[in-house]
């Protein structure tokens, strides 16, 4: 799944990037409203948390214009996405306008990071069909994106995290290819993309650890020339 954090303080923000980049999230950080809005028109995002002072384009004003319907429907899924607003405004007026805005959660600095994290939990519960229904298979193969154990007819997969989120990608898409440059956007942060070789080798990983326990050896098949799919069932 998929974070932005738009938060203006360099320091927040690499502790909000680390504490969730932790629990297996890729995340992006704006410093700005302006820069936000431009990571929004073009990536799908499960969640923002949303500063409301902000350099160029402020929080309120970004809700607004993300759930305005004449703007919303050319931005894929993000016109609905949830968001979670934290910030330093404490009154009960800022809370009403942060909400009445399109905020979906509001959150009071400063936080407890084990509450926020709660927060961020129960937003991507009430918006993902994915962690509504934790259970993914493919033939053979189990997936559970919350506890992140992986079977194959029962036999136990010991995958990285990176693994299991290519794998996770995989079984979710089905039978359509993903590129490698399609991968590396899915489970990748903006700030740290690797090459595509990085790809190539957590395939050939996943093949192995499959292969291991089971499964046949083309369970994930290469298109030549466009990437990569789940063997037909």
């Amino acid at each position: 799944m998929r974070i932005l954090v738009v938060e203006d303080d360099v320091q927040l923000a690499e502790m909000l990037m680390e504490a969730l980049t932790d629990r297996q999230y890729v995340v992006d950080v704006a410093q700005d409203g302006e820069q936000a809005w431009d990571f929004i028109k073009v990536l799908e995002y499960d969640l923002v948390v949303l500063d409301i002072t902000l350099p160029k384009l402020d929080g309120v004003s970004f809700c607004q214009r993300l759930r305005s319907p004449m703007v919303g429907r050319n931005l894929l899924h993000n016109s609905t996405l949830p968001i979670l607003m934290l910030t330093a405004r404490d009154t009960l007026a800022d809370k009403v306008t942060g909400l009445d805005a399109g905020a979906d959660d509001y959150m009071v600095k400063p936080f407890e990071m084990p509450e926020l994290m709660a927060r961020v939990r129960a937003l991507l519960r009430r918006n993902s069909s994915v962690a509504s229904f934790p259970d993914l298979g493919w033939g053979s193969l189990r997936l559970n994106s919350s506890t992140y154990e992986v079977t194959y007819v029962d036999q136990p997969l010991h995958l990285t995290p990176k693994e299991f989120a290519l794998l996770e990608l995989m079984v979710s898409s089905g039978r359509r290819v993903l590129s490698r440059a399609g991968i590396i956007e899915h489970i990748w942060s903006l700030d740290d993309p690797p090459s595509e070789e990085t790809v190539k080798s957590h395939i050939k990983s996943l093949r192995y650890k499959l292969k291991d326990a089971g499964a046949p050896d083309d369970f994930i098949e290469t298109v030549h020339g466009l990437g990569y799919r789940l063997k037909q069932l």
